[in-house]
């Protein structure tokens, strides 16, 4: 572990590293799935649930202005992320989910016409695989699927020959979330708009761990996750070019998503990016978002990359000396995530007895069934790590898994 990463001060701000499980003390290497949250964030999301709660956009009392005002500065801090153009690109969601459908609701059947193909990936989480095949089965359209190398990255010739047919949307995972694989977004981006495709990239794994520019990418949108980034559920963030968003018909109808609305006239839509943001939003989850990512810029990208990485490459040396042992996801770049199987052991039954040493990893296929199929294995073993984790958990891990291992065969 580095030593100029400040290991101790960072737990320090995480409540729930404070309780124990199962007597034992918590190692969370689960933030894959989900991340915990900083002090900074719950305080946030709790000041404007106590102090600050109201209505945004249409009051003018003074908690709706500053309750607007808190929500808009976290707009303008993800755009500052993602160094976006505008804060008309930066629409909040519900999640990477939600931000996957809206572009294929839209987008999707706005542009997308019988006879046409879209490209996808192996290592596609089910969010970026079920929204298109939905679409596709009812516009006519082909799936066409990017297969993988034996290192989890993806097939450069395969993708090649699927871009010989001009798909009109390229959609793929920035990082994958089962094996952890970063993928060469800038590159493929530009070899999609090369044959006139648009690119739509899942970013939920990279967000929390990457410095992601949009703009140098050239992405033509981005979606990403809260509660990934140390940040609330249920809120998340599509990330368009504006041109695209202004030519898109909306999604939800609702308030605040209008201009003017007549049962003589019809109804007129708001401008970007309110066109997209039907209803009353998530607002102490906007609010906290904007705080997580401060939180993450405060302690620093690089620095974070770097201390993931290190346990990352600590966990594979610890654990490969297991009798059995199989590691799913050894590409050359690859973020915090470690997936593994051992030999007669079932994923499930492995996971169970680690949770009785307060070690909690993620069991099963990660919404990810076409890679596992294609695998020709049920699931695997995932741990993946955050800020909080240390070396000296990843020792724990390794030793709990062998000790479960001992109990099972």
């Amino acid at each position: 572990m580095s030593q100029s990463f400040p290991i101790d001060a960072i737990r320090a701000q995480f409540p729930v590293l404070n309780r124990e499980v199962h007597g034992k003390p918590l190692a969370y290497f689960d933030s894959a799935a989900s991340a915990h949250k900083p002090l900074a964030v719950i305080e946030a999301q709790a000041k404007y649930l106590a102090e600050r709660h109201s209505n945004i956009h249409r009051g003018v009392h003074a908690l709706a202005q500053e309750a607007t005002e808190a929500y808009e500065s976290a707009r303008d801090t993800v755009r500052a992320h993602l160094n976006a153009a505008s804060t008309k690109e930066i629409l909040f969601v519900a999640g990477t989910t939600d931000g996957i459908n809206l572009v294929a609701q839209t987008w999707g059947r706005a542009n997308l016409n019988p006879g046409d193909c879209i490209m996808l990936t192996r290592m596609e989480h089910h969010s970026n695989i079920v929204p298109w095949q939905m679409l596709a089965e009812e516009r006519g359209v082909e799936v066409l699927v990017v297969e993988l190398n034996e290192d989890g990255t993806l097939d450069g010739d395969m993708f090649e020959v699927h871009l010989a047919r001009e798909p009109k949307l390229v959609a793929f995972t920035h990082v994958s979330n089962a094996l952890g694989t970063v993928n060469d977004v800038k590159t493929w981006t530009k070899r999609a708009h090369d044959v006139g495709a648009t690119v739509l990239v899942d970013g939920a794994q990279a967000v929390p761990h990457l410095a992601v520019d949009v703009h140098d990418l050239d992405v033509d949108f981005y979606t990403f996750s809260g509660h990934k980034t140390y940040g609330p559920t249920g809120i998340g963030i599509l990330y368009g070019k504006e041109a695209l968003l202004d030519a898109m018909p909306p999604w939800r109808g609702g308030g605040e998503m209008i201009d003017t609305v007549s049962f003589e006239k019809g109804t007129t839509f708001n401008e970007l990016p309110y066109k997209f943001e039907a209803g009353t939003p998530h607002i102490s989850g906007g609010i906290a978002l904007g705080a997580s990512l401060d939180w993450m810029n405060e302690v620093g990208l690089a620095a974070l990359t770097g201390h993931e990485h290190v346990l990352t490459m600590h966990a594979h040396d610890v654990l490969a000396d297991i009798d059995g042992l199989t590691f799913y996801g050894t590409a050359p770049c690859k973020a915090g995530v470690v997936s593994f199987l051992v030999d007669g052991v079932h994923p499930y039954d492995l996971g169970t007895l680690l949770d009785q040493l307060g070690i909690a990893v993620r069991t099963g296929h990660h919404c990810t069934e076409p890679l596992m199929d294609k695998l020709g294995i049920p699931g695997t073993v995932r741990a993946s790590f955050g800020a909080y984790n240390t070396v000296e958990e990843v020792d724990r891990l390794a030793a709990g898994v062998r000790r479960a291992v001992s109990m099972l065969r």
